[in-house]
């Protein structure tokens, strides 16, 4: 979303500055007025489109994480705001006098020197500073439950740097254990058909291992380093524990394989490790742990996969909260 607000508002900008040069010649043929007009009505359109995707999606109408779906919402909303803009926009200036097509210019001059520098701030705070996020699946039961819409604060890890592979400076904390974090869906924990459909999807887990840490689950106990992690968050859905099966000759392979992703479809669900967490990534899971895909199946999380720390839980009214 915020990718599609900075283009609207440096497209808003080209605008204004094309739109500034026409009004100096106090030339006001019907005709490129009508386009000037238009244009303006198109873009006041689609910023209404997308503001609107973003309103129905805080309070739980449609989703607002990043997957194909939105995209494609986002698209639609544009799209028919546009049309509806460029309508309404030509309609307005038809047979107008030169001195009411002349006061119309000017006034969407103004509002158009407005509309970029606003547009293109909403965008840089969503891209920066704060995300809205709606839990899509049960994995975080009962700290966090399906349809919850929660605030990300993007920058405490450290601002994100534009064009590149997720790059971040300036934080103000590193990532510890336990933080619930927000992050881009490796590749490898996507189906093959989203893969090749390049479907993006924001994942929300709990931070268990940090890099150099050893993670190993025993019985549904988690160990770090050797030492019984305390997790009163916990859910359990299954009190059937899944006996730990030898599939690989040396700890040195396990580890090959799990890093690699390879762990999708193998039984290390109550079993599992010990592992140690790469440089550069991190060990994450679900509190609903019979129910989260996690680390224990996809491998490690990329450090650059990292998008913010889930912040303030504000809808539904009555579960609002600050989130641990």
């Amino acid at each position: 979303m915020e990718k599609k607000l900075f283009f609207v508002g440096i497209a808003l900008l080209i605008y204004s500055l094309l739109l500034k040069v026409f009004v100096k010649k106090n030339k006001y043929d019907n005709r490129v007025t009508m386009v000037f007009h238009g244009i303006f009505y198109c873009a006041a359109g689609i910023v209404i489109g997308l503001l609107g995707q973003v309103l129905l999606g805080m309070f739980g109408f449609i989703s607002i994480s990043e997957t194909e779906l939105n995209s494609r919402i986002g698209l639609y909303f544009g799209i028919i705001g546009g049309v509806i803009g460029v309508i309404a926009g030509v309609i307005g200036i038809l047979n107008k006098p030169e001195k009411e097509r002349e006061k119309l210019l000017r006034k969407d001059l103004d509002w158009s020197d407005t509309g970029w520098s606003a547009v293109l701030l909403a965008s840089l705070l969503m891209y920066f500073v704060v995300q809205a996020f709606k839990i899509p699946s049960g994995s975080m039961r009962m700290t966090l439950v399906e349809g919850d819409h929660l605030f990300v604060n993007k920058f405490i890890y450290g601002i994100h740097v534009p064009l590149t592979d997720g790059k971040r400076v300036l934080p103000i904390k590193k990532v510890q254990h336990q933080d619930i974090i927000i992050f881009l869906c490796p590749k490898i924990a996507l189906s093959q058909d989203e893969q090749r459909r390049g479907v993006e999807k924001d994942f929300i887990k709990r931070a268990i291992g940090l890099p150099g840490d050893t993670v190993e689950i025993r019985g549904k106990k988690v160990y770090v380093n050797n030492k019984l992690l305390e997790e009163p968050y916990l859910n359990f859905e299954d009190e059937y524990i899944q006996p730990r099966i030898k599939l690989f000759n040396t700890n040195q392979e396990y580890q090959k394989v799990w890093s690699a992703g390879g762990f999708r479809s193998l039984p290390a669900r109550d079993n599992f490790g010990p592992i140690t967490v790469p440089p550069g990534h991190f060990f994450v899971m679900g509190d609903n742990r019979d129910k989260s895909f996690d680390s224990r199946f996809w491998g490690p999380l990329p450090d650059r996969n990292l998008k913010g720390n889930a912040l303030i839980l504000y809808w539904p009214i009555n579960r609002i909260k600050i989130i641990k």
